[in-house]
This record gives C-alpha cells, structure tokens and sequence, in this order.
C-alpha cells in the first residue's frame, strides 16, 4: 500500500484570486468546483492529475503571518532568459521579492500576492523533465528521517539523501521533487502550505491513514469537522491531509 502526492494546499483570504496568480504562474489554469480553486494543466479539470502536483488555494479568514512558511515551492526555468522572464511576468503579476535569509544566489525568491514565498530557479539539468513545479521544498531539522518517513508514506522514491538534504521523485519518474533542506527553527505558526495525499483506487484509506500513524503520524485537530478527508502531521508536526477520492 502506499499513498501519492496529489495537490499542494495553500490557504489565502481571497482564494479566487490567489488561484488565479498561481494558474498564471504555472501556465496552467484555475478551476473553481466548489469552495476551493484548483490549479491544474491545462485542457480541462482532471483530478487527480496523472503526472503533476497541482495546487488548491482553500479560502480562510486568517491572514498570513509574517513568519516564513515551512514548505513552499521551487518553480523550473528552461534558460537564464526564462528565468529573467518569469520573474518580470510574476512581479507583473503581483509576486513581490522575499528576503527569506537567502544571501547571494542564483534564484530568485519571491513571494505570491498573500505573501507565500517560493523560487524561480536558475536553469538545472535535473529539473528538465518536471514541469513547471520543479519541487516542493519542506523545511525540516532531519531530511533523512523526513526522507524515511515520507517515502514510507508515498510510493515515491529517493534520488538524494544526506544530513543536510533529501529528495524524493515518483517511481515513475514524472512531476516535481519532493525535497527536505535542514533548516534551524521548528513549527511556531500552523502551516499555510501542506501537502494532500492521496490512495490508490481500490485501496482502503482507513488501512493507509492507521499506517501513517504507525510510521510516526500524528493526530491533527483544526476543527474539521465530520470531513471525509483525514488531517495529519509529520513526525516534524509538519500538517497533511489524506484525501477521500472524489
């Protein structure tokens, strides 16, 4: 059994809106089925999407706060001029520069118009084949036990893991990264970027949320509810949810 990565959830006051940047982003586009907006390629709604992450903005009545969120995204780029493009059309689009502690680097960190951080990377050979996501990045105090605990979690598999570091892709070898950076400080604000994850068709979400809590997950209460989705956290209290199929 295993589970698979289906959607990045990010909370915004104004999800229509926020949605609408990230479609723009991506070069996707924005869906709004119900009371979330759903970001995904273009062509029509699929869900889930057989090879990309996408992304589903939640409306809430919180906003942000100043402090930096603990997953975000890296976006790929193709060449420098990509990059340089990208990042003009993003601030075009209402994306403003973070300072996140990032010194003198090749990317560019910014922030989308609610405040959530992500990358413009420069041009990688290993980001070539991902799409326009190029990782989801978690920040964490031990990427091999996150790397451990998370490919127990998903089917997905590593592709690097050291003390300071961990990266994790689909078996089959299509979407995003997953990737976990050492990163001093733990959890002082509740997530506004968390992960949905998803069974296989056939397979018993009861058994699969009993094991993530065998490998060390824990039980979350945010007032959800009677929902038919389970929330979770990480042994780094890194929040998830395990998604009922639509």
């Amino acid at each position: 059994m295993a589970l698979r990565p289906v959607q990045v959830n990010i909370k915004a006051l104004d999800a229509p809106a926020v949605g609408r940047f990230w479609a723009e982003a991506l070069g996707w586009s924005a869906y709004t089925p119900g009371a979330t907006t759903y970001v995904g390629p273009s062509g029509g709604l699929v869900w889930p999407d057989p090879v990309a992450v996408c992304v589903d903005v939640v409306p809430v009545p919180e906003a942000k706060t100043p402090t930096k969120n603990r997953v975000h995204l890296d976006l790929a780029t193709t060449s420098a001029a990509h990059q340089a493009e990208l990042v003009a059309r993003l601030k075009a689009l209402g994306a403003t520069p973070a300072d996140v502690g990032q010194g003198d680097v090749p990317w560019t960190v910014l922030a989308d118009p609610e405040g959530n951080e992500f990358c413009v990377l420069e041009p990688r050979e290993v980001y070539r084949d991902t799409g326009p996501i190029a990782a989801v990045v978690v920040d964490c105090a031990d990427p091999r036990a996150m790397a451990r605990f998370w490919g127990e979690a998903t089917d997905w598999i590593p592709h690097e893991v050291t003390d300071d570091q961990a990266a994790l892709r689909s078996a089959r070898g299509v979407g995003p990264y997953l990737e976990f950076l050492r990163t001093p400080g733990g959890k002082t604000v509740p997530d506004r970027v968390h992960l949905d994850l998803l069974p296989y068709p056939g397979d018993d979400g009861a058994a699969e949320v009993a094991r993530l809590r065998a490998l060390g997950a824990g039980d979350l209460d945010l007032g959800q509810g009677d929902v038919p989705w389970t929330c979770l956290v990480d042994p780094e209290d890194h929040e998830f949810c395990v998604l009922a199929p639509s």
